[in-house]
């Protein structure tokens, strides 16, 4: 190996503590060009939302390189927080593309340098559309930013890349500048948890956003008895299609729920030595006044009152009040915060059921709402 080789290998190496130190100075100069990003926001800004907020079409997100990729990203928050939003290409724009966007549509536009060959040459063709373009660029008097109906400038950014050269403060930037437009958005438009699980019907995400409903046991795989029936002929009766659960729920004559008598509550009453009472009605040993939830609620608030409160069955009701199904732990255990599910040798991503059961039923609450 020469020497000039030799000098350069050695100058491209860095020790751990050079790593983190060099990895810190990074984050940290893009933080604080952050925060300058963040204080330049003035009245543009306000007018940029004002267009997105009141646009009748599409946001189109145009950039070109790094600031396309980035656009992108702002694409997918703008439409999965409740404004319709597509990505155009600026070179197949231009050959074709341009047909994608109409005059109710709003152009988001990023350049960082505002002089991008391929995103100028579309600001003519979008003037004669009359197009309103939101422009997000270094410089406000640059090409695009001139020709913009609106230029959120992000100010002189010094890029992190040691040469100075790779987009990375300014990427940075521009999707911080982004995700205040749709999140800022989207808060005026009202969307709540419930908009935003209609965007995310998929996933886990999607699952604890859905409602009870889709996830409960029907009542034809629930056992559900009068409160002056036994539990011994709850038991023996009633044979339910399905996975079994220990639930039984009660109810009282209108049918309203009245009470709940789980697999728990038989084995204490055995540990007890109170084997007869399962011949008694079954409202003197059943837990009054459980909690549950209504048609309606969402899976990520019924998930936490079963952790929060260490129950193993959630009756779900009707706005009556009376039962339509049950959520059993063994069913949304998938749901559950991973340090409720996850033994000490578990791997991260692992589901152990035993422990999950136990860690709802020792000792399990049965205090009503």
């Amino acid at each position: 190996m020469s020497m000039d080789a030799a000098a350069a290998k050695s100058a491209g190496q860095l020790s751990p503590f050079g790593q983190l130190r060099y990895a810190r100075d990074i984050i940290h100069q893009e933080s604080r060009s952050l925060l300058d990003v963040a204080k330049r926001l003035d009245g543009e800004f306000c007018r940029a939302v004002d267009l997105l907020f009141t646009c009748r079409g599409s946001v189109i997100v145009s950039g070109m390189g790094k600031a396309g990729l980035v656009g992108q990203k702002i694409m997918a928050t703008l439409a999965s927080t409740g404004t319709a939003a597509h990505c155009l290409h600026p070179a197949e724009a231009v050959h074709g593309d341009l047909g994608r966007v109409t005059r109710h549509d709003v152009m988001l536009m990023l350049s960082q340098s505002g002089e991008t060959d391929e995103v100028v040459r579309l600001l003519p063709s979008l003037r004669g559309m009359r197009v309103p373009i939101v422009a997000i660029t270094a410089r406000a008097d640059s090409t695009l930013g001139t020709a913009a109906t609106v230029a959120v400038e992000l100010g002189s950014l010094q890029e992190a890349c040691p040469l100075g050269l790779a987009p990375s403060t300014s990427t940075t930037a521009m999707l911080a500048v982004g995700d205040a437009l749709a999140l800022v958005v989207s808060r005026m438009r009202n969307f709540g948890r419930e908009d935003f699980a209609r965007f995310h019907p998929a996933g886990s995400l999607g699952v604890k956003l859905s409602k009870v409903e889709e996830h409960m046991r029907p009542l034809a795989q629930c056992r559900v008895a009068g409160g002056g029936r036994t539990i011994r002929d709850v038991l023996v009766g009633a044979s339910i299609p399905g996975r079994r659960t220990g639930a039984i729920m009660l109810v009282d004559d209108a049918g309203c729920l009245s009470g709940i008598f789980t697999d728990s509550d038989l084995a204490r009453l055995f540990e007890r030595r109170r084997d007869g009472d399962l011949d008694a009605p079954a409202r003197n040993v059943m837990t009054a006044n459980p909690l549950s939830v209504t048609l309606g609620s969402l899976m990520t608030d019924a998930v936490t009152l079963m952790v929060g409160r260490k129950i193993s069955e959630l009756p779900v009701v009707d706005a009556n009040g009376q039962p339509v199904g049950l959520i059993d732990v063994t069913d949304v255990v998938g749901l559950l915060p991973k340090e409720s599910v996850a033994g000490p040798t578990d791997e991260a991503s692992a589901v152990d059921l035993p422990t999950a059961c136990r860690v709802f039923r020792e000792p399990e609450e049965r205090s009503g709402a």
